[in-house]
């Protein structure tokens, strides 16, 4: 009988007793600002997430959309410069500047800025994270401000767990990530979706890649059912958050991000937490300690953090890249099985083939 073949993000390894209640800090007697009581702790080890309302003052949020406004500002201003777009769109607000842009310019949806660590490092926020992970916290390197589109395929995101994407050596790994919409976050306009429970054999399913024309892996229900073992109609819950709140949860739970039905578009930030570690977050990037018992942190080194971001625009300048370029390519391409081929896919194995040829 022939050997079915196996894909390096594949595996037959199960770490429950890393995600499930288990796993869960021994809680304080005393909350200070921002934690939560422990029967709410508790049911982001049982349920693999938990959902707060009202979390954030309003001026908290307001500051990053404030910035998010700045740098679409400048993206605007880059565009037109170079005679990508013919209107800076000026009088269009936060919540549809962007769907005009990318009008003219398609496929300028994944969107990552630098200007949220005062929220990724929040006294309240870190307070919160502390009863999930314990004194010692840092910052995963994989942080991101999204803009979901109305009607867009490329931010429509599939069912998936987010350790799908990381190397294996992470599988072992809780990570905690924060998901906070910077306006109501409803079914019509592109919520998260969740299927409760589906991190409790703390094993990574099988993904396949990549959805549509999309950069997104893929975990398909049936195999959700049969690996994890959830109900797919029983346990789905659908995550809407009113501003001001968040959902938190593990990096073996199943979500997705549903289609934006609306006419405005969607913003949400997720950020990410893990205990420190040599292990890297993401790729050969390393995270930034935020809080530790062992090693005091007065202040965080966001210098030697960044820098890592700088060294790859400066090595893709080095190499020509093209900072007008759509094409959004990834090493976890090559961990899972290719069932559908896009310009996405096509474009790394290209890259891939150019650096063995160098290397022969």
């Amino acid at each position: 009988m022939e050997q079915q073949q196996r894909y390096p993000g594949e595996t037959d390894e199960a770490y429950p007793e890393k995600f499930d209640i288990r796993a869960m800090p021994e809680q304080p007697s005393t909350l200070k600002p921002g934690q939560q009581p422990k029967e709410t702790i508790r049911q982001f080890f049982e349920k693999g997430f938990i959902i707060l309302n009202g979390f954030f003052q309003t001026e908290e949020l307001d500051a990053c959309r404030r910035d998010v406004e700045r740098v679409v500002d400048h993206l605007a201003q880059v565009l037109y410069k170079a005679g990508k777009i013919k209107n800076l769109y000026r009088n269009a607000g936060l919540f549809q500047r962007l769907t005009l842009i990318e009008k003219e310019f398609p496929g300028l949806v994944l969107y990552r800025t630098q200007g949220f660590r005062n929220l990724w490092a929040n006294e309240r926020l870190l307070n919160l994270v502390e009863q999930l992970l314990g004194h010692e916290i840092m910052g995963n390197p994989v942080w991101n401000v999204r803009p979901k589109i109305p009607q867009n395929e490329n931010v429509v995101v599939p069912w998936h767990q987010d350790s799908a994407y990381t190397a294996n050596e992470l599988y072992d790994t809780l990570v905690v990530t924060a998901w906070i919409p910077l306006l109501d976050a409803t079914k019509t306009n592109g919520c998260l979706e969740v299927m409760s429970g589906g991190h409790k054999t703390g094993q990574v399913a099988k993904h396949t890649c990549c959805a549509g024309g999309t950069w997104y892996l893929d975990l398909a229900e049936n195999e959700m059912a049969k690996t994890l073992g959830v109900d797919i109609e029983r346990d789905r819950v659908l995550c809407e958050i009113p501003y001001g709140g968040l959902i938190l949860f593990n990096n073996m739970l199943p979500h997705r991000g549903l289609p934006n039905v609306s006419d405005s578009v969607r913003w949400s930030l997720d950020l990410r937490w893990m205990a420190p570690s040599d292990k890297c977050g993401w790729y050969g990037k390393q995270g930034v300690v935020m809080r530790s018992k062992v090693t005091e942190v007065k202040d965080i080194d966001w210098n030697g953090f960044l820098e890592q971001y700088q060294r790859d625009a400066e090595e893709e300048e080095r190499c020509g890249a093209d900072i007008f370029e759509t094409i959004f390519t990834s090493p976890y391409f090559k961990r899972w099985e290719i069932t559908n081929t896009n310009r996405h896919i096509k474009r790394f194995f290209e890259d891939e083939a150019k650096k063995s040829e160098k290397e022969a």
